[in-house]
């Protein structure tokens, strides 16, 4: 199980992250078979859950003789993390995962990677790996994601006969006494990701259209319910199930959480006073796929072991290996031994997930701009922070936008803003300024609305928002970046991230201003790694050079971001805020 119901807690299981060192937990010392000469020394990092399997299967399969053109092979098989494995991918490959943070120092990948799902190989290529470009990616196993719920609440809800949707969990945990569902960070659990991305779906079909401020409503609404029970690990989460049978334990429990098959299993096997029930929502969720991702850069000869080494792993055997394991074959089906969840569904009626289309893994089905997009509205919506939003007013913001009904780019940018601002619960402190040239006297930018807490700010930013008209002037973008990056720094607040997000369509065109030299060499001058303040840019439109903002951006760990659409502006500025300073793992 990927808890420590199986001896294998999280918290050690990040510790031995993907490395191969000697005498690690599966390493093979020796190598069988005498017909073979030399050694390929193949390592591969798979989830807690998986990882006996593929041990025994590789154990067997090195003393029966492993070899490859005559070549010994051993197989380095590490328990680990997914979330552990792809900060390390992510930091090697130039990639940025929201709510992940940043690998172990130590930390190193290994040849073969066995995630429990393939949307960690998308999000790491979605996410800026552009060349992260993994073999093969096909799925070795697979766990349907549930909703886990007490047996005695389940029961309620018409359990095991009744047909359950999304929607009617999403009615039960915004009611007016809501069911107490808790989640795993999504941004670093597979399983939740899933439950995530399902009960978004679900929000986002109430009969509203998308971008609705109904239809926003209601999904905001969801994600904070889930946030008031959420935790960073899994066993912690299992922990808040009912431990009793009595009445007042088991209402003040958990009641509701999206997990896998096998972790509802493996729980289960544990014999609790109140077990859980495994329900099976329609539409089904993206299932955990276990795909085997041979990673970009290994030796040849390392490849065609893992070539085999993946034979080996998708012959019948394996499947019930996977049984033992409380996890089912790629199709659905499961191996001897297995036992199943009261009401599961068979693998005749689909076992809960669907056949990938060959070759393909479980990669076929997944979106990655949903995945960004539910991963962002969580990092939004659950988390607080503090920002100040500045706004480009120069003349070229009056030009009109051809995918956007006649509307300007600066209409399109505070629609936008403003929309996002409804995302920000009372926690966050925001402020708003304005720029140009010479917007005020001889200064560049405008403060519209002080940073203050959306407490006592919310309708004087909306009221600052409406008011917000491009004017005559230039971009005079350097002068406004160093006075918003003193002023964030001024009244640092701790525990939050302190941020400015800044939406400009130009270069900086003010030949009384400082240069970017200038800029850099000031930001350099007055960051403080102890109080740091991120910088995030949105481009919008051909006249915005990446290049020149890039360094800037840099210097803070933000980033820059342009899109030649102005329309998908609402979309961006939602993955910039998503974006967090990393923290070690």
């Amino acid at each position: 199980m990927r808890s420590s119901l199986r001896g294998a807690g999280a918290a050690a299981a990040a510790t031995a992250l993907v490395l191969v060192v000697a005498g690690s937990w599966f390493g093979y010392q020796q190598l069988a078979g005498p017909s073979c000469s030399g050694k390929i020394q193949l390592s591969l990092a798979a989830a807690p859950e998986i990882a006996p399997a593929i041990k025994g299967a590789a154990d067997q399969w090195v003393s029966d003789g492993a070899a490859v053109g005559g070549t010994c092979i051993a197989v380095n098989v590490t328990s680990a993390e997914s979330v552990d494995v792809a900060a390390a991918v992510a930091s090697k490959h130039g990639a940025t995962l929201a709510g992940v943070g940043q690998a172990s120092g130590t930390a190193v990948t290994p040849d073969v990677w066995v995630p429990d799902s393939s949307s960690w190989l998308l999000r790491l290529k979605s996410g800026g790996a552009t060349a992260f470009a993994p073999a093969n990616g096909s799925s070795i196993a697979r766990s349907p994601v549930v909703v886990a719920v007490p047996e005695p609440v389940a029961t309620r809800f018409g359990w095991p006969d009744k047909k359950l949707g999304w929607a009617d969990l999403l009615r039960q945990v915004t009611s007016d006494k809501p069911l107490r569902a808790g989640i795993v960070e999504p941004t670093q659990d597979a399983a939740a990701l899933s439950g995530l991305l399902s009960l978004t779906a679900a929000a986002n079909s109430t009969g509203n259209p998308p971008g609705d401020p109904k239809a926003s409503e209601a999904m905001v609404g969801a994600l904070r319910a889930l946030a008031t029970n959420r935790s960073s690990l899994r066993q912690d989460l299992l922990a808040r199930f009912p431990r009793s049978s009595d009445p007042t334990a088991i209402a003040n429990g958990l009641g509701a959480a999206a997990l896998s098959e096998e972790d509802v299993i493996a729980y289960n096997s544990t014999k609790p006073p109140i077990p859980l029930a495994a329900l099976y929502l329609e539409p089904s969720p993206m299932p955990l796929d276990y795909p085997f991702a041979v990673l970009p850069g290994i030796e040849p000869a390392k490849a065609s072991a893992a070539k085999v080494l993946f034979e080996v792993l998708t012959t019948p055997g394996f499947k019930n290996r996977l049984a033992a394991q409380s996890l089912r074959a790629p199709d659905g089906n499961w191996g001897q031994g297995f036992k199943a969840p009261q009401g599961a569904p068979s693998p005749a009626n689909g076992g809960g997930s669907a056949v990938p289309p060959t070759g393909q893994g479980g990669a076929a089905d997944l979106d990655p701009v949903a995945i960004q997009q539910a991963t962002s509205f969580w990092s939004v919506a659950t988390q607080s922070g503090r920002m100040l939003s500045v706004i480009d007013v120069s003349g070229s913001m009056k030009q009109k936008v051809a995918t956007a009904n006649g509307a300007t780019r600066e209409q399109v940018t505070v629609a936008a803003a403003t929309q996002g601002l409804s995302l920000f619960d009372d926690s966050w402190s925001i402020g708003l300024w304005t720029f140009s040239t010479n917007l005020q006297g001889s200064q560049d930018y405008r403060q519209l609305v002080p940073i203050r807490p959306l407490s006592g700010n919310r309708r004087a930013l909306q009221q600052g928002l409406a008011s917000i008209r491009p004017s005559s002037g230039n971009t005079g973008l350097f002068d406004t970046l160093l006075a918003a990056y003193k002023t964030v720094q001024q009244d640092w607040e701790p525990g939050k991230v302190n941020s400015i997000v800044l939406f400009t369509d130009g270069k900086n065109d003010d030949d009384n201003g400082i240069s970017q030299k200038q800029l850099i060499d000031q930001l350099k001058k007055i960051r403080d790694p102890e109080q740091p303040v991120q910088l995030i840019i949105i481009g919008i439109g051909n006249d915005v050079s990446k290049a020149e903002l890039d360094p800037i951006t840099a210097i803070t760990g933000g980033r820059t971001f342009v899109t030649i659409d102005p329309t998908k502006i609402g979309e961006i500025f939602l993955q910039a805020i998503a974006l967090r300073p990393p923290a070690p793992r």
